[in-house]
């Protein structure tokens, strides 16, 4: 698979990662951890360098299962992790808050470099900038994870332009994690040109819509308990309806260009930016192989302007989060 450079960090991974946040949360019980080690194994093997993961998923056991699968790969791969939210220690998955003060992340380190077995994390997330912690401590205390060769790389996820830039100047930022998609246009507004401008590479997470882009979803689609999608405004009823119309044209122009509505989702990022590497998740071998046939996927000028044209003309219905997911979110 192509690699991409993440900015000017100098960070090189496959042009598609794996997010495996699914094979343990969010969206149903955890999956077979035999099955998702031979998952991770079959990435590596298909060209896969970059995999995506954090203590609250599970929590906790999400990077034990990334550690175990990976294990074998020591060196060939890049492994991020996140910090900043107060769990239980007992594995409770309720979240207590956020919590990115300097001794908390210096905590997780320590915890996350034990479960995924490394002597150091590749790139080190903030998971939800905390309004309690100036981000200048934060990236600070991260800058001192790297000078003690504990980590690699900082990064920051669903921060603003102006907080990026606050941590940028203390430690550099190497990546911006933040949802965005054909469905989630967002990062368009200011986090683009402020990436762009600073150096920051960007990871989108959620690049299929959270499964709508797979043109999988319709009316009769239900998702079973502990599938975060229940709770989301863009999945209700009217919203799908609407949505629906969306995905049926996009499906119409991957019939064409003889793809999958998946990966014409996934080439249609890759063709934003050269710095944007996607990282949809999966537990299933047969849409890994799928999604990263998108990397192959070649869109023309033609073909960008025809997608515009129908994300212009048939804008998403739904938030896409919830109320007290929005408030997690960095303004």
């Amino acid at each position: 698979m192509e690699k991409r450079t993440l900015g000017r960090s100098g960070l090189e991974v496959s042009a598609l990662g794996l997010g495996c946040m699914g094979m343990s949360s969010g969206y149903g019980p955890p999956a077979d951890e035999q099955e998702m080690i031979s998952l991770i194994g079959a990435a590596v093997e298909r060209g896969v360098t970059f995999f995506d993961t954090a203590e609250v998923y599970g929590p906790f056991t999400n990077e034990v299962l990334v550690g175990k699968g990976l294990a074998p790969f020591k060196g060939e791969v890049v492994i991020a992790t996140k910090f900043g939210f107060e769990l239980h220690a007992d594995g409770n998955p309720d979240y207590l808050g956020l919590d990115s003060r300097p001794e908390r992340i210096k905590a997780v380190a320590e915890a996350s470099l034990g479960r995924l077995q490394l002597d150091v994390i590749d790139l080190f997330y903030q998971h939800r900038v905390d309004p309690k912690v100036p981000i200048e401590d934060v990236a600070g205390a991260v800058k001192e994870l790297i000078q003690a060769g504990k980590v690699r790389h900082f990064g920051m996820s669903e921060a603003s332009a102006t907080t990026i830039r606050r941590a940028h100047a203390v430690q550099p930022v190497a990546a911006l994690q933040s949802e965005y998609s054909m469905f989630t246009r967002e990062p368009e507004i200011e986090i683009l040109s402020t990436l762009e401008e600073l150096g920051i590479g960007f990871v989108p997470f959620s690049p299929l819509g959270r499964g709508w882009l797979t043109g999988k979803i319709d009316d009769s689609t239900t998702f079973g308990s502990g599938d975060i999608r229940n709770n989301l405004p863009r999945f209700t009823d009217e919203a799908r309806k609407a949505n629906l119309k969306l995905v049926s044209l996009l499906g119409e122009i991957a019939a064409r260009k003889q793809a999958t509505p998946a990966q014409i989702a996934l080439a249609w990022l890759l063709a934003r930016k050269p710095w944007i590497v996607p990282i949809p998740g999966t537990t299933k071998r047969h849409r890994l192989e799928e999604n990263i046939g998108g990397a192959a996927v070649q869109l023309t000028g033609d073909d960008l302007r025809e997608i515009a044209d129908v994300l212009a003309r048939l804008p998403v219905q739904g938030a896409r989060y919830n109320e007290p997911m929005q408030k997690l979110v960095d303004r």
